[in-house]
């Protein structure tokens, strides 16, 4: 029995050290952008890019960060990113919940064809919407506002969101839903009392994702949005970048700026994310 142990041990210690091999090199290009665009926001103005990969400047210039809000009305442009996000991202969660849930009470076929209707609305290119968009949202009245932002996320922001949660009220034993019903539960009881806590890592997944779409977004302001106090922080960056072009050091600072909510949205959500996705059977067992 020892030594089967011991065998099982090794075995596992193989394993886990051929998926470190393979996912380590995967973790290095997406971390070192990340690492190159930091250590080059804190080099001096006016000097050159290094040729290598450069961890630390000498000296290390902390004033890259606070010149970026004299240039620019930082503060304004995030609070208009965090609106956004604040109201696109409940809204999300909310619509998608919805559609998924009434999507896992249909029968079978039915379901089957929303979920193929679902996956070619995805297939969509989002530049076979702008004009049409443009259209509708300035028929609303909505240019020239946040709410041109927010509009999408009334339908959800993506077909993928709907599925994740449909795909998570599937794992959910029918019968579950059935004695609810039959307790005299509506189905917005059920979804409030059932279905929505037991899709919490989806609830996190989806929030990490629809936050990363609205707070990144850069087309979307850039054709809804006309007045320059009313834009966000991507488009920022593009006002940066033609304030001088050359200042590589200023700008990956306001990159940095930009970036930063996102990655710490991610790491404090990482558990839920990667849970859901290997829980879909994306990411395997």
């Amino acid at each position: 029995m020892r030594r089967g142990g011991r065998e099982m041990g090794v075995r596992a210690w193989v394993d886990r050290s051929w998926r470190h091999a393979i996912l380590l090199p995967l973790v290095a290009v997406f971390v070192l952008p990340l690492v190159w665009m930091t250590t080059t926001s804190l080099r001096e103005t006016g000097k050159p890019l290094p040729r290598t990969l450069e961890w630390v400047g000498d000296p290390v210039a902390w004033s890259n960060y606070p010149a970026v809000f004299d240039l620019l009305p930082l503060w304004r442009f995030a609070a208009n990113s965090a609106f956004v996000v604040a109201v696109a991202v409940p809204l999300t969660i909310l619509v998608a919940s919805w559609a998924g849930f009434a999507m896992a009470q249909l029968p079978r076929e039915w379901r089957l064809r929303l979920t193929l209707l679902s996956f070619g609305v995805q297939m969509v290119p989002l530049t076979a919407v702008w004009l049409t968009r443009f259209v509708l949202f300035k028929q609303l009245g909505l240019i020239d506002t946040p709410w041109a932002l927010i509009a999408p996320a009334v339908m959800g922001s993506s077909p993928f969101y709907v599925l994740l949660f449909l795909w998570t009220f599937l794992r959910v034993p029918r019968e579950v839903f059935e004695s609810a019903r039959l307790d005299g539960a509506n189905p917005l009881r059920v979804w409030v009392g059932i279905a929505m806590p037991l899709a919490r890592p989806t609830i996190i997944a989806v929030s990490v994702l629809a936050f990363v779409l609205y707070w990144s977004s850069f087309v979307d302001p850039l054709v809804y949005i006309r007045s320059t106090d009313r834009q966000t922080l991507p488009f920022a960056l593009q006002m940066l970048f033609q304030l001088d072009r050359s200042n590589w050091p200023l700008l990956m600072a306001g990159a940095v700026l930009v970036t930063g909510p996102v990655v710490l949205v991610f790491l404090l959500a990482q558990r839920y994310f990667l849970q859901e996705f290997r829980g879909q059977g994306f990411l395997g067992r």
